[in-house]
Order: C-alpha cells, then sequence, then structure tokens
C-alpha cells in the first residue's frame, strides 16, 4: 500500500501477506499521525478500502481528520499513486523501473529489494510530483 503527496512524499505499507482493511486503517493512522494535519485521501475501489474496519475507523472520530474518495471502478491513470508501483516494478511498456533486472532468492530478498527502491524514489521528489502530472492533476 502506498501513498503520495503534493510535496513529493512517499509513504508505504508492505507486507508478506495480502492487506487487509484493519492494515488500511493502521496506515491512514500512521499518516495522520505522521502528517498531523487533515487529509484527503483519494483512492482505488479496493475491497479491503471498503471494509466495515474502514468504515468504523471513519465513523468513529477518524473522519474528523481524514476524507475519503474513490475513484471511479477502474481508472488507474486517474491515480497518481499508480505512477508509484509504474516507478519499482517491471511492466510493459518499459520505462525507468527501480527493480528492472532484480533476481531475488527468495520473499525476504524481494522485501529488502523493494525497501532499498522505495528509500531511493523517497529521494526523488520531483519523480514523486511527476506522477500527478501523469494523472492530469496539476502540481
Amino acid at each position: 500500500m502506498s501513498g503520495i503527496t503534493r510535496r513529493g512524499h512517499l509513504f508505504t505499507l508492505v507486507r508478506k501477506e495480502a492487506l487487509t482493511g484493519a492494515q488500511s486503517v493502521t496506515f491512514l493512522k500512521g499518516l495522520h499521525h505522521r502528517l498531523d494535519r487533515k487529509l484527503l485521501v483519494v483512492w482505488d475501489g479496493s475491497s479491503i478500502h471498503r471494509s466495515h474496519h474502514v468504515k468504523d475507523f471513519l465513523d468513529n472520530g477518524g473522519g474528523r481528520h481524514i476524507h475519503l474518495e474513490q475513484l471511479p471502478a477502474y481508472a488507474p491513470d486517474l491515480n497518481p499513486d499508480e505512477g508509484t508501483w509504474q516507478h519499482l516494478k517491471p511492466q510493459v511498456p518499459v520505462g525507468h523501473v527501480e527493480l528492472r533486472n532484480v533476481c531475488c532468492l527468495n520473499l525476504d530478498h524481494l522485501h529488502h529489494q523493494l525497501d532499498l527502491a522505495t528509500l531511493r524514489l523517497r529521494r526523488k521528489p520531483h519523480v514523486i510530483l511527476s506522477f500527478f502530472t501523469g494523472a492530469g492533476l496539476p502540481v
């Protein structure tokens, strides 16, 4: 799970197992704590984002600090955070990809390589900001 800001910051939550609604809440709480301001979160229609954990969190006070807006059902081109994953993982067509030609021995090794790639991307706020432009949003 990841989130980017219009100041070029990148936040991530990576787990070995599939992410859950409860972890979505953990991610939202962490964002709010770290940024210490009201947040507008725009995210896709993943079922974990619509879980009872998220609804309970918003209904029980989280909604005072975090406003959620959902993208249309399938609109990756409108989501600037898709640029994060396009930049990190290989796909076609291939542009600059942090994890291109990385051969991992196991899941732990892959997790370590992803951490390193994420750190490199965090040091490039201009690249993160370009993801907003790529989604047709002004910076």
